[in-house]
């Protein structure tokens, strides 16, 4: 669809209602689910389907559609992402397909990186972290990795409490849901003390925070960049949310991990 003729689309959709032209701008957007359906969640445990997975991307892109402002100089694309990434979360979280296990696990491993970092001021070492739980790195290495492929550990589990958000790019927070003033304020403070947090990250997950969140690199590419494996990649970006929840668990109200 040419750019004139989606420009119409959401012209005759806003002002109309227009209920073909509301069809058209979801058809053409229809790439974006699967595109994020494959960024989310890399590997699905046995009882869920891709497809579940593209439904519930679906519904957040229907949203998105709905709630989008064309006057609002941001691009629908960033906007709608988020939105799906959301449902998709959302639908994960329904499901309720991780092992208390490997729940228990993570809340262990985000306990110890902020005991241990209240206790010095600084971020951990793997090795530190290791000598604290009484096991050696090549143990935490292995848990760290078994929690990363086995839940959905992402930055979109702080920032969900707001809609909109995207990257992490201050200009792209465009809560449109109808709560006014207050919304957009908490959903910039949230992005502020985010951004505050992510700088206090050891440099190599700050690297993969940044690669993945801003440049919408993969965790494959990113191991080329860094020259480790992917597995590694997946490690130090889990390392890097624990970190983060810890640094944000005290924000209840604006950061619901």
């Amino acid at each position: 669809m040419a750019l004139r003729s989606l420009d119409d689309e959401w012209r005759r959709f806003k002002s109309n209602g227009d209920s073909k032209a509301r069809a058209a701008i979801i058809d053409n957007y229809a790439y974006l689910v699967k595109i994020t359906a494959g960024r989310v969640v890399t590997s699905l445990p046995p009882n869920l389907e891709r497809e579940d997975l593209h439904t519930a991307g679906a519904m957040g892109l229907i949203k998105a559609v709905d709630q989008f402002d064309p006057a609002r100089l941001v691009k629908f694309e960033t906007y709608a992402i988020a939105l799906i990434r959301g449902a998709i979360l959302e639908s994960l979280r329904e499901e309720d397909w991780v092992p208390r296990s490997i729940r228990e696990r993570s809340r262990m491993l985000e306990r110890a990186f902020q005991e241990l970092e209240g206790r010095t001021g600084l971020p951990p070492s793997e090795s530190e972290v290791a000598t604290h739980l009484g096991m050696t790195v090549e143990e935490l290495t292995k848990i760290v990795s078994d929690t990363s492929r086995g839940t959905v550990v992402s930055l979109d589990d702080l920032i969900l409490g707001g809609e909109g958000v995207e990257r992490l790019h201050l200009s792209d927070v465009v809560p449109d849901d109808g709560k006014g003033p207050v919304s957009d304020v908490e959903a910039r403070e949230r992005i502020r003390q985010l951004a505050s947090a992510i700088d206090r990250l050891p440099e190599r997950e700050r690297l993969v925070v940044a690669l993945y969140y801003y440049e919408g690199l993969t965790f494959k590419e990113i191991g080329k960049v860094l020259t480790v494996s992917e597995s590694r990649v997946y490690q130090l970006h889990t390392q890097a949310v624990l970190r983060l929840r810890g640094y944000l668990g005290r924000d209840h109200d604006l950061f619901k991990a």
